[in-house]
């Protein structure tokens, strides 16, 4: 479908929060230096979630102040509030509830289905107080529900993205938790330019940007120019940001492109720009790391992002 025009209101308010986040890097550290920046660090506690005040003490034993959601049946009001309460009590965030399915997926019934499992999930991230429900738009692709197709750039696949978004939030009205898409480096939304037109197509106060930039390099350029890729995604995406991923790239070097994610530290992701960005945000988006093999790999991750933001005058929730 086509996206509607944004009212006179919703523009104005576009407008005025991405000239409020526009300027140049140097400019938003300065202003954050009038107060103290810090940065919650989340990821897996590898504990059983059978007791809630286990599993909130399980982060904050390993230093987290932010968690991945659990998969709780929306049905099941008491547990949903006992998890609520118990991470409230030990001030560990719910980052984000995470349903990675196929919103484009070529059989009709499949993307219904897939649909309602985004909408459900957003309605648990309410629930719980949730920051997001995140997703990514989707893909054409017919063998991977993540993978490439030539068609993820067309009007058409922006359209179904927009269509989509509405009709998950639509469906919820959520008041505090947000729905994002993950930035994709082979899918709207692949830039900050693309995920500003999505946030103005789908006009809607529940939609918010879920950052992965090492999803957004996808070409020798970005990868050397990370810095300046970082400082793209927050200057124009900063207001909407409502959770971030933490991980690393490396390039393989062979007959062709091929970026691999890595632990952070072990690639060339530029930390220290990604974590005073982060800092400098208001409203405290937290940094979860993800993606990684095992609790000891967590613990190394944890280790490098939190020495690299102490030296970078950081601290952590």
């Amino acid at each position: 479908m086509k996206s509607a025009p944004l009212s006179r209101r919703s523009f104005v308010r576009y407008s005025t929060a991405v000239v409020a986040m526009a300027g140049s890097a140097a400019a938003v550290f300065a202003q954050a230096d009038a107060k103290p920046k810090s940065i919650r660090l989340g990821g897996p506690a590898f504990a059983k979630a059978d007791d809630p005040e286990v599993y909130a003490l399980a982060h904050r034993k390993l230093g987290y102040r932010a968690a991945y959601a659990p998969s709780i049946p929306l049905s099941d009001a008491a547990r949903i509030r006992a998890f609520t309460e118990a991470f409230t009590k030990h001030d560990v965030v719910l980052a984000e509830v995470g349903r990675w399915v196929n919103l484009m997926d070529a059989d009709a019934a499949k993307r219904q289905q897939n649909l309602q499992t985004v909408t459900d999930g957003l309605a648990l991230a309410e629930a719980l107080g949730a920051l997001c429900c995140v997703d990514i738009a989707g893909s054409f692709n017919s063998t991977s529900w993540f993978g490439p197709h030539p068609d993820n750039f067309t009007p058409k696949f922006f359209d179904a993205a927009v269509e989509n978004a509405r009709k998950i939030i639509d469906a919820v009205k959520p008041k505090r938790a947000k729905f994002c898409y993950e930035v994709m480096g082979w899918a709207y939304p692949d830039t900050p330019d693309n995920y500003l037109k999505l946030i103005k197509a789908i006009d809607r106060p529940g939609f918010g940007v879920h950052l992965d930039p090492c999803n957004a390099v996808n070409s020798p350029e970005k990868f050397y120019r990370n810095t300046d890729l970082l400082n793209e995604c927050f200057d124009k995406l900063g207001p909407w940001i409502a959770s971030c991923h933490a991980k690393d790239l490396t390039w393989d070097v062979e007959m062709n492109v091929h970026f691999r994610e890595v632990r952070p530290g072990k690639g060339s992701v530029d930390y220290t720009t990604y974590l005073r960005r982060v800092a400098a945000l208001p409203h405290s988006p937290p940094l979860m790391l993800e993606h990684l093999p095992n609790a000891e790999e967590y613990a190394a991750a944890a280790k490098y992002v939190v020495e690299t933001g102490t030296k970078a005058g950081l601290s952590f929730e």
